[in-house]
């Protein structure tokens, strides 16, 4: 007999299973023109996150895979680079217009997906309140993991 999924091991899950589908409403983008790892580096610098170095512990991955989405960005004229005020070897990042109507686009329509998600549950606002919520946990948890 298969025991029922305690409520911690159906969110792991569940998360799971939404990252793919997040990926996969990315790539039916027409044109597809963002990675979800891509979204979140523009999100981040759109957000105010405008040093390089930072975005590392931000988005919770290696600064090579930092550089390489940075590269890949500026390639793609979504992002610019700058020298950092006062201090010539730290790099700031900027969204340009393309870029940041190419990540609206994206959360548009990743936010198409979750709110359609969040319609299937009892309580819509609730469950998007409560992913806001975790949204929330998350940056504490990254703030506190990077002080360790």
């Amino acid at each position: 007999m298969i025991e029922p999924l305690s409520a911690r091991q159906a969110a792991v899950v569940a998360l799971a299973r939404v990252a793919r589908m997040l990926e996969r409403t990315l790539a039916q983008q027409d044109p597809p023109a963002l990675s979800l790892s891509d979204y979140r580096m523009l999100s981040a610098v759109a957000g105010g996150e405008a040093r390089a170095s930072r975005l590392s512990a931000r988005l919770a991955v290696g600064r090579p895979a930092v550089s390489a989405s940075v590269d890949s960005l500026a390639r793609r004229g979504l992002l610019t680079r700058h020298g950092g005020e006062g201090d010539q070897r730290a790099i700031e990042l900027r969204i340009t217009p393309e870029g940041d109507r190419v990540r609206a686009a994206a959360e548009e329509a990743l936010g198409a997906l979750v709110r359609d998600i969040a319609g299937r549950t009892p309580d819509a606002q609730a469950t998007l309140a409560a992913l806001a919520a975790f949204g929330e946990g998350i940056e504490q948890y990254q703030q506190e993991a990077s002080t360790r």
